[in-house]
């Protein structure tokens, strides 16, 4: 079964925050870390992975991201620290 991911990046601890939806997540990621696509990540230098959440479906995956849009600074924050405490980049575990 093929997933779909929101996920957000960050600049660091505290820091800008991105969030997005995407099919293949690794590959996302390491766009956003290398800024291969100009854009709001590559100017804030969200490089970080700091929190996702699988979908099977990508309406589902596109609906999450759109509260995560919406919704505050805090939510985003706590939502972050729940999965992540530490706000560790989560993208080198991501193929093991």
């Amino acid at each position: 079964m093929k997933c779909r991911y929101v996920y957000v990046v960050a600049s660091g601890r505290n820091g800008t925050l991105y969030s997005g939806v995407a099919s293949n997540l690794a590959r996302r990621i390491y766009e956003h870390r290398t800024g291969a696509v100009d854009g709001f990540t590559k100017r804030y230098g969200c490089k970080l992975l700091v929190w996702f959440e699988p979908h099977s479906r990508m309406e589902e995956a596109i609906i999450r991201e759109k509260q995560l849009k919406g919704g505050s600074r805090a939510k985003k924050i706590s939502l972050i620290e729940t999965m992540n405490p530490d706000w560790c980049d989560l993208y080198e575990n991501l193929n093991s």
